[in-house]
């Protein structure tokens, strides 16, 4: 073999990296993590400018994406009390076990405030609503820093990036269902939010490939590029069709339903991206050796 064409392989062709462990609830997790997070934002937003029939159904949208959550992690893990066992301590250091918290105080937020607003218990209802407002943006984000507290190449060399991805599509999908169920008169917010997320996301993912270098490529090749190119189609036909026709009922059920699915694309795109860099060696070993040279040269 010549020296141009340096020789990746490891021992017995065994990957550097173990891949991860997680299985296919954890895209699904993480979507509708982000979905609950940038809901509780709307509804309080939506509370306090007097559009309550958006708030409402922003409450209940969030509401059934935060209780999905748990079950799709506990999915993963195997068994209830391994997720139980994390709530035992508080360790801001760990972001499973500082993400299982935030998770499990927006829920209970979430449901305390659609409860009260059904009993009539406004003081409570608007506390609850804070509360779950405040921890919706670490909600929308933490999933990503869950992944790119990882060794995982490409996960961890977006570890900048990563956020404002999840952020933008947290955003886009959170209009998006809003949108879909509230009436015209009310849905500007929510159809607002879901064509800035949209622009975030493609806008974060584009700055987010173009930064990775040579681990970039991985979203235009394989299972992950098929994922990306679809999440990048989707939501920008998803904006497109929002902006146009986001007006009428029948326009936003459809812009909604592509925001919908380029989000949750866009996870898969990540998810599909972190196993594919872990068991090739050579997004384990160019990376390294071009920070080295890096440090050598300083």
């Amino acid at each position: 073999m010549s020296e141009s064409t340096p020789d990746f392989r490891s021992y017995y062709g065994r990957p550097v990296l173990k891949e991860p462990v997680w299985k296919w609830q954890i895209p699904f997790y993480l979507f509708f993590g982000g979905l609950a997070g940038a809901t509780a934002g709307l509804t309080f937003t939506a509370r306090r400018r007097g559009l309550h029939s958006l708030a409402t159904w922003s409450n209940v949208v969030n509401l059934a994406a935060v209780a999905v959550s748990p079950p799709l992690l506990i999915a993963d893990l195997g068994r209830p009390a391994r997720f139980l066992n994390m709530l035992r301590v508080l360790k801001i250091t760990s972001p499973m076990n500082l993400g299982t918290w935030i998770i499990t105080a927006s829920g209970i937020a979430s449901a305390s405030s659609l409860s009260a607003e059904v009993l009539g218990l406004r003081r409570v209802q608007t506390g609850a609503e804070g509360v779950a407002a405040a921890l919706g943006p670490f909600l929308s984000t933490y999933t990503a820093v869950l992944v790119a507290d990882t060794a995982v190449p490409v996960w961890h060399a977006a570890r900048r990036e990563l956020p404002f991805v999840f952020a933008g599509g947290s955003a886009a999908s959170a209009g998006a269902a809003t949108g879909i169920v509230t009436k015209s008169s009310e849905a500007g917010p929510a159809r607002r939010l879901a064509l800035g997320g949209a622009v975030l996301q493609l806008a974060a993912t584009e700055l987010m490939e173009r930064r990775l270098g040579m681990l970039g490529e991985l979203y235009h090749a394989g299972e992950a590029g098929r994922y990306a190119r679809w999440s990048k189609r989707l939501t920008a036909a998803g904006a497109v069709v929002t902006a146009v026709a986001g007006g009428r009922r029948a326009g936003r059920v459809a812009g909604g339903a592509l925001l919908l699915a380029g989000s949750l694309a866009d996870r898969w795109a990540v998810f599909k991206a972190g196993f594919e860099s872990a068991g090739d060696p050579k997004y384990t070993i160019v990376p390294q050796r071009e920070r080295l040279r890096s440090a050598a040269d300083r």
